[in-house]
């Protein structure tokens, strides 16, 4: 059943090398999403239960207002628990930790299995590193509009408390993986280019 499988794959990568490609890194990605929608609960559940970070407020860069009036932050996360606070220091760095995991593991899988890249890999991950403080960024300024109402719509108006406070760690994790995952794609084309190699030519004395 494997060798069929393999089979059948190897003849649509090379009827379809581009889709292949995609598929490929639509398989890999969804992957490291449910590794990193695993491991968000938990970060931040330790975070919470042996730090005071959750009460330490993490709110910079600020970039106009909200709605209401009040000040609106690129990275928005106010002291105390969710929804009634944003979760703190503690909530950005599970964010982060587990974001920065997902995306190293996700840089090795996409090169060598995805794209085949053989040109350096040093500029290929200098390249993805910055593209992942943009995306960092970006997602940082969306989560502003949709994380609080998110958890409040789960833990208070649906009434499901711890149980919809890690339904909302997942779900804001989908979307920020969303973000990442088609934002990600095109770059992934450019920085993991595959380079012909020259044949190499050999000498040698007729007989």
């Amino acid at each position: 059943m494997f060798t069929a499988i393999k089979t059948r794959w190897t003849r649509f990568v090379e009827r379809h090398p581009e889709w292949s490609k995609f598929l490929m890194f639509l398989i890999l990605s969804n992957g490291v999403t449910v590794l990193q929608l695993g491991m968000m609960p938990v970060a931040r559940w330790v975070l919470d239960s042996f730090t005071n970070l959750m009460n330490v407020s993490f709110q910079v860069l600020p970039v106009g207002s909200n709605v209401d009036g009040s000040q609106y932050y690129m990275f928005d996360y106010a002291a105390g628990p969710l929804p009634e606070g944003g979760g703190g220091l503690s909530y950005f760095l599970a964010v982060q930790i587990t974001l920065l995991i997902a995306q190293v593991l996700n840089f090795f899988l996409q090169r060598n299995i995805t794209f085949k890249s053989n040109t350096s890999i040093w500029v290929a991950a200098a390249w993805y590193a910055l593209a992942y403080v943009v995306i960092t960024f970006i997602a940082a300024a969306a989560q502003g509009f949709y994380k609080a109402p998110i958890y409040d719509l789960l833990m208070n108006t649906w009434g499901w408390g711890a149980t919809g406070a890690v339904a909302a760690d997942v779900l804001t994790m989908i979307i920020n993986a969303a973000i990442s995952f088609w934002v990600f794609y095109p770059i992934f084309k450019v920085i993991f280019r595959q380079k012909v190699q020259e044949p190499t030519l050999t000498s040698g004395t007729p007989a």
